[in-house]
């Protein structure tokens, strides 16, 4: 039986690499002695020797005598994202946009930001659950979170996701530490340096970024009003095998589009045939009027992964996500955390959750936010469009609008000239794999209302035609 199969040489093997993956061992470091290991896995001495002989053989380990197993030099470089693909303008920079709205002043305007307002938050319904918080039991405010975290925060996503026709068992469900930390966790558990991951054009930045930092090649593929273009899809699968495809199903970041029923079964039979894993990012549904096709539900949660987080709707400040997906996976990424969060997400973090959840409060709270959001969508829209900047479609929810900007206009300088007067845009390249953007702007509706960001827009635009009609003129 080959080692991909998990003899019990195999899961020894296997349980080596995901701490070499994860950084729980790196290199120079001493492995377990055999019989300690042994006693561990619940294997022989020597299935652990064969394991540890076979590994040596693949270069991933070496023997020193009379000293045991050391992780071997394998020569892959520290995280230093900077030298992981060439250098670009730094107005497009997922990690330049990403400083520029978190470290702002205050004063600052953040129209390109991600989040919404914190006075757009349920402030008083936080403020009752940390009151409750403090009459919690001691374990809650000083022990480590559970493996796979609250159970009562797992009992409502679930009963959540039985709402929207997800069947999911307990052992398919654990909580992170943020929906990024899930998106990282499930890159290390599948993916290996030099592997192609699939993604939107464009898609969320941060998606990028993660990607650079695990040494992965991306690949992406148009994405139109109704989910990827299938067409670009298939042929990708083909030519390039990739090995996950990572997508917002629900108000996609930055488009606002929402995948359609036809393309989420055509989605779904592709994959299949080319065995590729879906990573769902549903961070937005619950900005949604009604339910759209989910890819989690058509599947099953077969071959795809459902995260999400409650940072765009509770708060940003309570960190929390979680992963949905096969029972056998999920039992592996608990591990993973474990190696390297020594457990699950804060119990602070999600006894407040929960406790907001189950106050009944938050449905009025998603419904109140989504009638705000669909005024200030509007409004945003009508506010731009003298410039002559138009959204690509108008988001059934959500607070984006990707907006093409008139013809020469170019979105990075735009980004460079307003960070000059304190506001932040999201120029269009931040989110495009192929640099096919330069003419949109993603715009957070809920962080526009300042008449000082038009205005900014206008004279940067004017200053942008003004330039290229002078340097024609030469």
């Amino acid at each position: 039986m080959k080692d991909g199969e998990l003899t019990r040489t195999g899961e020894v093997m296997a349980a080596i690499r995901m701490k070499v993956a994860s950084r729980a061992l790196v290199s120079g470091d001493r492995l377990p002695s055999i019989r300690r290991f042994a006693a561990t896995m619940g294997v022989s001495p020597s299935t652990v020797v064969e394991a540890y002989d076979r590994l040596a053989a693949e270069g991933l380990i070496r023997a020193r005598r009379g000293s045991g197993f050391y992780v071997a030099g394998t020569g892959m470089p520290a995280m230093a994202l900077a030298a992981t693909e060439p250098s670009r303008d730094r107005a497009v920079d997922p990690f330049w946009v990403s400083r520029q709205s978190l470290d702002a002043d205050p004063a600052v305007m953040k129209p390109g930001c991600g989040w919404l307002p914190a006075d757009w938050m349920p402030n008083p319904a936080l403020r009752r659950a940390l009151r409750t918080l403090a009459r919690a039991d001691d374990a809650v405010l000083a022990d480590y979170g559970s493996t796979r975290g609250s159970p009562l925060l797992r009992r409502l996503l679930l009963g959540r996701f039985a709402e929207e026709g997800i069947e999911a068992s307990p052992d398919q469900l654990m909580l992170t530490a943020s929906g990024t930390q899930a998106i990282d966790l499930i890159c290390r558990f599948l993916l290996r340096p030099g592997d192609t991951v699939l993604v939107d054009d464009p898609c969320y930045f941060n998606f990028q970024a993660l990607l650079r930092a695990h040494q992965v090649r991306m690949t992406g593929v148009p994405y139109t009003p109704s989910g990827p273009d299938m067409a670009a899809f298939e042929s990708t699968l083909t030519a390039e095998r990739p090995r996950l495809y990572i997508t917002n199903s629900a108000l996609h970041n930055p488009t606002g589009a929402t995948l359609s029923p036809q393309t989420a079964y055509r989605l779904l039979s592709a994959a299949s045939a080319h065995d590729l894993t879906i990573v769902e990012d549903d961070i937005f549904a619950d900005f949604e009027p009604d339910p759209s096709p989910r890819l989690a539900a058509l599947d099953g949660l077969n071959r795809v992964i459902r995260i999400g987080s409650f940072s765009k709707t509770l708060s940003a400040s309570i960190r929390c996500g979680f992963i949905a997906g096969r029972a056998d996976w999920i039992e592996g990424l608990v591990d993973l955390q474990v190696a390297t969060c020594f457990g699950g997400p804060s119990p602070v973090a999600t006894t407040l959750i929960a406790n907001v959840l189950a106050g009944g409060g938050y449905r009025k709270h998603m419904e109140e936010l989504r009638q705000r959001l669909a005024r200030a969508r509007h409004d945003m829209a009508a506010c731009l469009e003298p410039l002559g900047i138009r959204p690509w479609l108008m988001p059934r929810g959500g607070f984006y609008l990707w907006c093409r900007l008139p013809a020469g206009q170019d979105s990075a300088a735009l980004a460079r000239m307003a960070v000059e007067e304190n506001i932040v845009l999201a120029p269009g390249n931040v989110f495009s794999v192929s640099q096919t953007a330069g003419a949109f702007l993603r715009f957070n509706v809920a962080q526009s209302g300042d008449p000082r960001i038009v205005a900014v827009l206008t004279r940067a635009m004017n200053s942008q035609h003004a330039g290229k009609v002078l340097a024609i003129g030469k």
